[in-house]
This record gives C-alpha cells, sequence and structure tokens, in this order.
C-alpha cells in the first residue's frame, strides 16, 4: 500500500454552507474561496448581512442625527460647496438643501439595488483583467461570490460608525463621508485640510485593505493563477481609483 495519501477528486469533497463560508472568510478566507472555486458559488447571505448591517446604520442616522442635519453637515464640512452655496438666494439654498438631503437618503434606501450593480460592474471590470490579463480560468460568477464574502469586512466599519453615531452627542459633527474610525482621515478636519489629502487619507483604511486582501487572494484562487496575479489585479484597480478620486479633489474639492 502506498504511503501516500490518495486525495479525493474535487467534486467528492462535501461543500460549505453560506454561514460556514461567512465565518471562514475572516477565520480561514482560503477554504472559503476553495469552495467557491469548486462551484459552491451562493453569495445571498453575505448580501443580506450587508444590508442588515446597512439599514441599522440607516436607522441610526435617522434617529439620533437626521437627514436634514447631514445634508447641512455633508455642505459645511465641504468648504467650496459652502462658498457656492452661500452666493444664492434663500429659496436656491432650500432646494440645494433638500436635493442634498433626498439624494443621500433615498441612495441608502435603494442600497441592495445600489449594492447589486456596483459589484456587478466591478466583477466584470476584475473577471476580464484577471483572465485576459493575467491568463486566468475565473467565471463571473466565481469572481462575483467572491466580492460578496470578500466585502464582509465592510460590516465592522459600518458597525463602528453606528456606534459613534449614539456615543456622539453632537449630531453636528457627524461626517457621512467618513463615518467611522477606519483610517487616517479621522485625524484630519475635513474643512481646514487640503481636499486632495483628506480623500486620500481617507483611501488608507483598514477594512477596505482588509476587503481588498481577500478579494485578491479570492479571485487568484478561483482563476487558478498565483496569489500576486491577484494582488496586481485588485491593488492595481484601488491605486487608480484612489488616484483619480485624489485628482478630482484636488481640482474641484
Amino acid at each position: 500500500m502506498s504511503e501516500l495519501e490518495v486525495q479525493p477528486p474535487a467534486e467528492s469533497v462535501p461543500g460549505l454552507s453560506q454561514l460556514q463560508r461567512v465565518t471562514n472568510t475572516f477565520a480561514a478566507p482560503s477554504k472559503t474561496f476553495e469552495d467557491i472555486k469548486r462551484g459552491n458559488r451562493s453569495w445571498w447571505l453575505p448580501f443580506l448581512i450587508g444590508i442588515l448591517i446597512g439599514y441599522v446604520f440607516f436607522a441610526a442616522i435617522t434617529v439620533k442625527v437626521g437627514w436634514s442635519q447631514v445634508a447641512e453637515n455633508t455642505i459645511r464640512l465641504n468648504p467650496k460647496a459652502e462658498e457656492k452655496i452661500a452666493q444664492q438666494t434663500a429659496d436656491q439654498q432650500a432646494i440645494a438643501m433638500k436635493f442634498t438631503q433626498y439624494s443621500v437618503e433615498g441612495g441608502f434606501a435603494a442600497s441592495p439595488v445600489l449594492v447589486l450593480i456596483v459589484v456587478a460592474l466591478g466583477t466584470l471590470v476584475l473577471w476580464g483583467t484577471i483572465n485576459f490579463v493575467f491568463g486566468g480560468k475565473a467565471t463571473f460568477g466565481g469572481v462575483f461570490a467572491v466580492w460578496m464574502y470578500a466585502s464582509l469586512p465592510g460590516i465592522i466599519k459600518t458597525l463602528l460608525g453606528t456606534l459613534v453615531i449614539f456615543l456622539s452627542p453632537t449630531p453636528e459633527t457627524f461626517n457621512l463621508a467618513n463615518f467611522a474610525p477606519t483610517n487616517l482621515g479621522v485625524l484630519l478636519s475635513p474643512a481646514d485640510t487640503n481636499a486632495a489629502l483628506y480623500k486620500l487619507a481617507c483611501a488608507i483604511d483598514f477594512t477596505t485593505i482588509w476587503t481588498l486582501a481577500l478579494m485578491a487572494i479570492g479571485i487568484a484562487i478561483v482563476a487558478k493563477v498565483k496569489r500576486s496575479s491577484g494582488y496586481f489585479a485588485v491593488f492595481g484597480w484601488w491605486a487608480i481609483i484612489v488616484l483619480v478620486s485624489v485628482g478630482w479633489a484636488a481640482a474641484f474639492g
């Protein structure tokens, strides 16, 4: 009898439940992504968890801050926007404030649809990058599932943001653009800091980097390429997005 242990074919390996994949995303991410590679691509549980936590955050803002206050804070913390609105008539200012309030509040209310759209578009970009640039063999569904599970660290930021809302005695200090102490931006004042520098500081966020690392590992596994290829694909696109957003803030922020 051979001393080498015979490994069962991938098809005979029992699949993980979605709850197991969620747990392993934090404890043993490779197990989750290997399971996705075997064809177990159900993604609705991390999606529902994210939406549920998001609506808890939405409720906290509604009860403790108020969306009219959110709109006022958003404009006040943006010097150029505040300067522009100050030059308008009282009626124009009221319209601008209502537009800001309803657009932000409506975006939160429609978050399930918006999340699916963003994930689908992002998946398409990463799927094309890992396959056509790095020679991978990933499926669209596999990359989509990886994205959903890799996004789970984001719930930590949302929960921290909810806690901040309930602990803060002053709704006037709430900043929807940077609502949790997870990045370097919390060390700076958005009203007194150069817009480009502030945008860059906010981008250096530990939950974002955690998510990106998980995504890089995941797409490398499902695409059957080297880990380095996954990191180059994911962090390369992130760097481009950050540079564009910083450049935009420098020009128009």
